[in-house]
């Protein structure tokens, strides 16, 4: 049996790695900040650093990451001319095949016996995306170098499209969570931007259309619209950091 002090902290014994982090978390909670009696975000933030990265879903994000990869080297595994032109819709792809992975970041079997936690959600998802982000970014660089350098397309273009669909991943499993009470919406939210993307690659008109190619005259137009894609992905993902809906209305006094 742990011994525990007045406030009723353990104070010994073999706890793990689990206890240390509770130990700290409450730590951190019991902290004033400001004067305000609250635990700064970033202490809370830091705590939750190794108990989220035990809940982040691997094998989606491995195997996202995985195909990325074997996609984006594929020229290489080809013999002959290299064609720019397939390696621009083969970095697309790997770019596609990480965000869905990413879609299932927020998946969380506990997510409604966790409710009650102290930590706001926008803390607990920012956690979660500054763990992912580094290796997003390293992710990316080696899909970059994969791709033999005759064919590979402007960086900065490119890097814009797997930019959006990234967030625009994220920012689906965010409004998903919001508005909905499912512990794993990823697989949902995948299969939505499969088709978000297919619909677009072939039903938008020559004037709205995003997929080109680099000697395409409408490039630089395409890549505008691929920023907009950004912008109203990470106003849509911010927008919908909040606890989902319906728990915030059950919480008001007086309505059932």
């Amino acid at each position: 049996m742990r011994e525990v002090d007045v406030a009723g902290r353990p104070t010994g014994g073999s706890g793990g790695s689990a206890d240390a982090d509770d130990e700290r978390f409450g730590e951190a909670a019991e902290r004033p900040a400001g004067g305000t009696g609250r635990p700064r975000a970033h202490e809370v933030a830091a705590v939750l650093v190794r108990p989220v990265w035990r809940t982040l879903p691997r094998t989606a994000l491995a195997a996202g990451a995985g195909l990325g990869l074997l996609l984006a080297c594929t020229p290489r595994m080809l013999s002959g001319e290299v064609d720019p032109w397939l390696c621009l819709n083969l970095l697309r792809a790997a770019a596609l095949a990480y965000a869905l992975g990413l879609a299932f970041l927020l998946d969380d079997p506990a997510r409604h016996t966790t409710a009650a936690v102290p930590t706001r959600r926008p803390v607990r998802i920012g956690v979660r995306l500054g763990l992912v982000a580094p290796l997003t970014a390293a992710w990316w660089t080696a899909a970059l170098f994969l791709v033999p350098e005759a064919g590979r397309p402007p960086v900065g273009a490119v890097t814009l499209e797997a930019a959006a669909l990234t967030v625009l991943a994220l920012a689906a499993a965010t409004v998903a969570v919001r508005l909905s009470e499912a512990t794993e919406p990823g697989l949902a939210v995948s299969a939505g931007l499969v088709g978000t993307v297919f619909t677009a690659a072939l039903l938008l008109p020559e004037r709205w259309e995003l997929f080109v190619a680099t000697n395409d005259p409408h490039w630089d137009d395409a890549h505008r619209r691929w920023a907009g894609v950004l912008v109203v992905a990470v106003l849509v993902g911010a927008g919908s950091l909040d606890e989902p809906l319906r728990r915030r209305r059950a919480t008001v006094p007086g309505r059932r």
